[in-house]
């Protein structure tokens, strides 16, 4: 250890009282610290040799005052006041030095400083107090030079951000990097919409938000609040208080807050309402869009986190019933309008949702229902919405599942079934939204129509017959979707495709010469079926 380094002391915080004590040339005069002993992190301002009978006079709080103990009052009162009038000025700590006039310290003047909380910590060697006045007032000095640079490095760097014009997390982002604490963006009604944690989990830091959030009051300036000692500074729009940004304290011991992180948080305000102004898009919006796509890629660190995520944002984790649903949309009118309505439709029923856009033209939505609620309704609902807007559009939804986690799951189901819904396809007659069931062997032709192993099997089954009747004119493969949709029933089939008995039996033997397929035998026509309507579909698509 050397005095430029007093007990390991960084550049992020202030001198305080204990690294004093640990320097060099303090410590040759083994200090004991006699009262005040939770006080020794008070911030050592400057250091101050007096001899007066009250230096008080001299002080602005803040200063170690050093002294022989000689000018100490020989009665109990003036020794009171003597300290009193330090504790008043806010004077950091007395030093008192055990060799000239006391060896060992007064016992009103033990008495007086344990009352007033004061430490109180004596020197039994002698020190030469104008070399512990350089050192520490070298350090100090090089505290603030270096205060200053870090300051400068902070308005540069948020200059920078604003002028690139960075969106709220990248501003959230750099606040925490640079302070290395968990800062929190939330709006008016205690939604956490960012949350970037250092030395806590998400789950610690959004644990119960809204309930401490509200437990932490406003201000119209910087400052710390509430029972947990949040840092907090109020976030503006057009002139207006528009949320707020909190920077939490650190799980460890010593000064919570310090100037710089006061600065630091009012230029990350500063650079969220220039943000705001540049990214019109309505961050709550936003906010449930990253926390939609966290859910279905399955980004979260934890099941807690994701909970504790989306329970700051207003949606309830501890439901016991999750839906997803999808909604793609055709007309090419893009989805904020249909983002707000929907949005609109589940504040008025009262239902807790995350909605969200998660890939152009596409919107996602989850669902938190109680046990007792049914998803049925308020998906048509929303549906019946969606549709009023663009006709076109198709609502998919994917199973319920019980836990917040397995939302992946239902919103995969959704794109499945999303994906397997040509355009034009309606719904069956009693609802307005597809879900799973839906999906028939047409429709899972069509999700798989882009594969060329099922483009492989179609041309291997048909090219022949299609070759056919392109050479000839005939219409052989019409012939087959008849035969085919009839079950093998031949007399159907003729009927279905105008023609005699004889002219039927006649094309369905040149179609099985074709082919080199049996007609009559089951797994052969199901082989072709499937080649026939996997055709329909890759045309149709």
């Amino acid at each position: 250890m050397n005095d430029s380094d007093p007990a390991g002391q960084g550049p992020s915080r202030p001198l305080t009282v204990a690294d004093v004590l640990a320097l060099p040339v303090l410590a040759a005069g083994r200090p004991h610290v006699v009262t005040g002993v939770p006080h020794l992190d008070r911030p050592v301002r400057w250091v101050h040799i007096t001899e007066l009978t009250d230096p008080a006079s001299f002080l602005k709080g803040g200063e170690l005052v050093l002294t022989t103990g000689m000018p100490l009052p020989p009665d109990a009162a003036g020794v009171r006041r003597y300290v009193d009038e330090l504790a008043d000025v806010g004077a950091a700590a007395l030093v008192i030095e055990l060799v000239r006039r006391y060896h060992r310290p007064p016992d009103t003047l033990v008495e007086a400083c344990r009352r007033r909380d004061l430490p109180l910590v004596t020197l039994t060697k002698d020190v030469n107090f104008l070399e512990v006045t350089q050192v520490v007032h070298a350090l100090l000095l090089g505290n603030q030079a270096e205060a200053m640079r870090r300051t400068q490095r902070i308005h540069e760097a948020f200059t920078t951000l604003t002028l690139r014009g960075a969106g709220p997390e990248d501003v959230v982002r750099a606040a925490a990097e640079m302070s290395g604490r968990t800062v929190v963006l939330e709006n008016l009604v205690h939604q956490a919409l960012i949350c970037e944690p250092s030395g806590l989990t998400v789950e610690e830091a959004l644990a119960d938000w809204e309930q401490r959030s509200r437990a932490t009051g406003p201000g119209d300036t910087t400052g710390t609040r509430g029972p947990e000692g949040w840092l907090t500074a109020p976030v503006e729009y057009q002139g207006e208080r528009w949320g707020r940004v909190a920077m939490l304290p650190a799980r460890t011991e010593g000064p919570v807050f310090g100037p710089e992180d006061i600065t630091l948080l009012e230029r990350t305000a500063m650079a969220l309402t220039v943000a705001r102004l540049i990214h019109p898009t309505p961050w709550e919006r936003t906010a449930h869009r990253s926390a939609l796509i966290d859910l279905v890629e399955q980004r979260h660190r934890s099941a807690q986190d994701a909970r504790a995520r989306c329970a700051a944002l207003g949606l309830p984790a501890d439901r016991s019933l999750f839906v997803a649903a999808l909604v793609e949309l055709r007309a090419g009118k893009g989805g904020a309008e249909t983002e707000s309505r929907l949005l609109e439709e589940l504040r008025t029923a009262g239902v807790p949702a995350l909605v969200g856009e998660l890939a152009p033209d596409r919107l996602g939505i989850l669902l938190a229902l109680r046990a007792s609620q049914t998803w049925r309704p308020v998906v048509e609902r929303l549906s019946g919405t969606v549709l009023g807007l663009d006709p076109d559009a198709v609502v998919s939804v994917g199973s319920e599942v019980t836990d917040l986690t397995d939302t992946a799951r239902s919103f995969r189901e959704a794109a499945r079934v999303a994906e397997a819904t040509p355009p034009g396809q309606c719904p069956p007659p009693d609802r307005s939204f597809h879900e799973l069931s839906d999906i028939g062997l047409r429709r899972l032709l069509f999700a798989l129509r882009s594969d060329a192993r099922i483009q492989e099997y179609t041309e291997r089954q048909l090219r022949r017959l299609i070759d056919h009747d392109t050479q000839h004119g005939t219409d052989l493969l019409t012939t087959l979707r008849h035969y085919l949709d009839a079950a093998g029933n031949k007399t159907t089939a003729a009927r279905r495709g105008g023609l005699s008995r004889e002219t039927m039996y006649q094309r369905l033997r040149t179609i099985e010469r074709l082919l080199a397929r049996d007609l009559e035998s089951g797994d052969q026509r199901t082989e072709l079926h499937v080649a026939l309507t996997a055709l329909d579909v890759w045309r149709a698509g």
